[in-house]
């Protein structure tokens, strides 16, 4: 049992097929994580049912949530650490997890466009909630770095977590993600089960 006190968990894999490096990587964190006696609650993008185009309507007629994106949103209220795992895909994530936050984080729920501080920014509505973020690619993490500025933590970690309260985010990065040797994926399992077991 861990000597840490159990927390709610939320644990989204984001990648839209149906067999992935983050799937594995998923149900690494949710195996240690629940035996640990942590609570996990598990959404898997490739099994939800929804229109990604958030459309023309705007927020003060947003589209109703369907019950895939109802749920994960509920869930992701009741969460206190959120657990994302995603391949980037041409410099960003898939087009398919990108509509999960366009259709649910909604005004009301995740933000509040009703309190607005001096930079002209809603209140964000998900405080108190910690963030890790188990990114895929082909690219090495220096490259990254030093070439795109890590422009796509920077857009996961603030422009979209950030924006609606959830932080710190962390980043566990694994690269070249492409055909990786068994060695090399057990050894990533390994890293992944560890975070799992401490919730971190």
């Amino acid at each position: 049992m861990s000597t840490t006190s159990p927390r709610k968990i939320i644990i989204l894999n984001g990648h839209p097929a149906p067999s992935s490096l983050s799937k594995s990587l998923c149900d690494a964190y949710r195996t240690a994580a629940e035996a640990q006696g942590h609570e996990v609650r598990y959404h898997d993008l490739s099994q939800m049912q929804f229109d990604m185009d958030y459309g023309q309507t705007g927020y003060k007629n947003p589209k109703p949530l369907e019950p895939d994106l109802a749920r994960f949103l509920d869930d992701l209220e009741w969460s206190e650490h959120v657990v994302m795992a995603t391949p980037m895909w041409w410099g960003a994530v898939p087009a398919k997890l990108k509509g999960v936050f366009d259709r649910a984080l909604l005004p009301g729920r995740t933000f509040d466009t009703r309190n607005i501080n001096f930079l002209g920014l809603p209140a964000p509505m998900l405080t108190g909630k910690t963030a890790r973020v188990l990114l895929t690619s082909d690219t090495p993490a220096i490259w990254l770095r030093l070439i795109y500025g890590n422009a796509i933590k920077r857009f996961i970690s603030s422009q979209v977590l950030g924006f609606v309260g959830i932080k710190p985010t962390r980043f566990t990065s694994f690269a070249p993600a492409t055909d990786a040797a068994p060695a090399k994926v057990e050894s990533w399992l390994r890293q992944v089960a560890d975070l799992g077991a401490k919730a971190a």
